[in-house]
C-alpha cells in the first residue's frame, strides 16, 4: 500500500489480468522458496511509526502534504489522513547497539520533524488513538491526496454495495457508530516493527511472533479512547478490524484485518497462497516488472492486514529476503517507552523462535489468538494462558516469565549489555507500576475530571518530556 498509482477506477479485463499475474507470481514465489532462493541474512530490525500532525487547539491538522513539502525527507511519508504522517527507520542488523542507534535515529527525525510543525502552528503526537478525533475529522475531505486510497475507499465501498461501515465495540463502555468510508481506520496509529530472518528460520520467526503478541500487547496499551468512549485498553485493535471490513467473509480469521487463523507449518508461503485463495483483489494496479519481483502478490498482501503479517524485501544485491511485520503496538507515549516495547519483542521473539522444540507445536493457534484479544480488552489485567498451559494475570507472566525470556534472548543477539538493561528495566518498571498509557490517560481523566482538550494538553506535556510513561505524573 506504500506506492502511488495512475488510475482509481478498475474494469473486469483489469482485474482478471491482474488475478492471471498473481497467480503466476505465487507459483514462482513457491518455486524460489522451495528452492533456497532467499535471503539467508538476519536478523535485521526496522520499524515503522505512525503520527499525528495536531493544531494549538488539540484537534487534529490536515496538512500532512504541505508538511511533507516542506520536510523533505524521504523516511517521512504521507498516511490515510491529511492529520497523519509515518515515520520509517533504516534496517539494522539485530546485535550489539541496535536499541541505541535506532532511539537516535527516531530522536533525529523526531525532532526536525517537530521543528517543521512547530514552523507550521502544529506539533507532531505519538498516541495510539487522539482522544480528541471526531468522526467528522474522519471523512473524505480529508484523505490524503493519493490516488491509492481513494481506490482502496471505493473498492471496499463496492464490496460492501455501498452499505456503511458498522462499529461495534464492548468495552468499559459501548460504541456503535456508522461510517460511510474507510476513513476510520485513520484513527488508529501504531509502532510497528520489522524483523527480517533467513529463510530457514523465518516459520520459527513468524510463529514466535504471533506466540509474542498477546503479552507484547498487554504491556503496551495506549489506545483506550474514541470518541469520548473509555473502550478496549486497546481500542486500535478492535476499530481497525472493522474499519475496512468488506463483508465477503464470515469467517473472522479471514477478514482483511484480522489475526489469521493458524501457524504456518512448513514455510510462510503458506500466508501468500491463503491471500490467493481466501481474499478478493482490492487494487488491480498492472505493473510492468518481472514475475520475481512479485509486485503484484506484494500489492495484494498489503491489502490484507493481519497482526502479524510476513513481507517479502530485497537485500542491497537484490536477493529475495522474508520478514515479519509485527502490526500490533500503538504509538506512544515516547520514544523510550516505544524502544523498550521494540526491545521486548525482538528479545522474546529471538527466545521463542531459538527453542530446541518450537513452542507452537505444544501452544495452539487458538490460544496465541486468545491471549492477543484478551490482551487488547483489558491490558495488565487480562488473563492468559501460556506455554506450560498454565492461565495467569499478564502482569505476573511478564515479570516471571516474558522479560527474562527476552532478557536471555537479546543476550543471544549480542546486543549491548547495558542497553538490555535501560531498556528491559524500563519495561519492568511499567509493568510494575501498572501505569501504560492507556492506564495513564484513564487515570488522569478520573482523578482530574478531565475532558479530551484537557487530556491530550497534559499528555502532550509529557511526551514532550521524554520520560517514559511509568513516570508520568497524574
Amino acid at each position: 500500500m506504500g506506492q502511488e498509482i495512475g488510475q482509481t477506477h478498475f474494469d473486469e479485463d483489469t482485474f482478471r489480468e491482474y488475478e492471471r499475474r498473481l497467480f503466476h507470481e505465487t507459483e514462482v514465489l513457491w518455486t524460489e522458496l522451495s528452492e533456497g532462493r532467499f535471503s539467508d541474512i538476519g536478523e535485521i530490525g526496522g520499524y515503522e511509526l505512525e503520527s499525528w500532525l495536531i493544531d494549538h487547539n488539540f484537534f487534529p491538522a490536515p496538512i500532512n502534504q504541505a508538511f511533507l513539502g516542506r520536510l523533505n525527507n524521504p523516511l517521512v511519508v504521507p498516511e490515510l489522513s491529511r492529520f497523519n504522517v509515518e515515520l520509517n527507520g533504516e534496517p539494522l542488523p539485530l546485535q550489539r547497539d541496535v536499541l541505541s542507534a535506532m532511539t537516535r535515529e527516531m530522536n533525529q527525525n523526531w525532532q526536525q520533524c517537530q521543528e517543521v510543525a512547530h514552523e507550521m502552528d502544529s506539533v507532531l503526537m505519538m498516541i495510539g488513538i487522539l482522544p480528541t478525533v471526531r468522526q467528522s475529522d474522519l471523512c473524505l475531505a480529508n484523505m490524503s491526496d493519493l490516488k491509492r486510497y481513494r481506490a482502496l475507499n471505493e473498492q471496499v465501498l463496492t464490496r460492501r454495495a455501498g452499505r456503511p461501515l458498522r462499529i461495534h465495540i464492548d468495552g468499559r463502555e459501548r460504541l456503535n457508530i456508522n461510517h460511510p468510508d474507510v476513513m476510520l481506520e485513520a484513527a488508529t496509529t501504531s509502532f510497528q516493527l520489522h524483523l527480517q530472518s533467513g529463510q530457514r528460520d523465518a516459520v520459527r520467526y513468524f510463529n514466535a511472533s504471533l506466540i509474542a503478541a498477546g503479552p507484547l500487547i498487554a504491556a503496551a496499551g495506549n489506545s483506550p479512547l474514541l470518541f469520548d468512549a473509555d473502550l478496549w485498553d486497546e481500542t486500535r485493535i478492535s476499530l481497525f478490524e472493522q474499519s475496512v471490513e468488506i463483508g465477503d467473509q464470515s469467517d473472522q480469521g479471514n477478514r482483511r484485518v484480522s489475526f489469521g487463523h493458524g501457524y504456518a507449518r512448513e514455510s510462510v508461503f503458506e500466508c501468500f497462497a491463503d491471500n490467493l485463495s481466501t481474499h478478493s483483489v482490492l487494487l488491480p494496479i498492472l505493473m510492468d516488472t518481472p514475475p520475481n519481483q512479485f509486485a503484484h502478490l506484494r500489492l495484494h498482501n498489503g491489502t490484507i492486514w493481519r497482526w502479524v503479517r510476513p513481507l517479502i524485501g530485497f537485500d542491497p544485491d537484490g536477493t529475495p529476503h522474508l520478514r515479519i511485520e509485527q502490526r500490533v503496538l500503538p504509538a506512544g507515549p515516547t520514544i523510550a517507552d516505544m524502544m523498550a516495547n521494540a526491545a521486548l519483542y525482538f528479545g522474546l521473539a529471538r527466545f521463542l523462535a531459538s527453542l530446541s522444540e518450537a513452542p507452537e507445536t505444544g501452544f495452539s493457534f487458538d490460544k496465541a489468538r486468545n491471549n492477543f484479544y484478551a490482551a487488547a480488552r483489558d491490558g495488565l489485567h487480562a488473563k492468559l494462558t501460556w506455554l506450560d498451559g498454565s492461565a495467569i494475570d499478564a502482569r505476573t507472566l511478564l515479570l516471571e516469565e516474558i522479560l527474562p525470556m527476552a532478557r536471555h534472548g537479546l543476550k543471544t543477539l549480542e546486543i549491548d549489555p547495558d542497553d538490555i538493561d535501560h531498556y528491559l528495566d524500563i519495561m519492568e518498571s511499567r509493568i510494575k507500576s501498572g501505569q501504560t498509557g492507556s492506564a495513564w490517560q484513564r487515570a488522569y481523566r478520573e482523578k482530574n475530571r478531565a475532558d479530551s482538550l484537557h487530556l491530550v494538553a497534559a499528555y502532550l506535556e509529557r511526551q514532550r518530556s521524554g520520560a517514559p510513561v511509568h513516570e508520568w505524573e497524574i
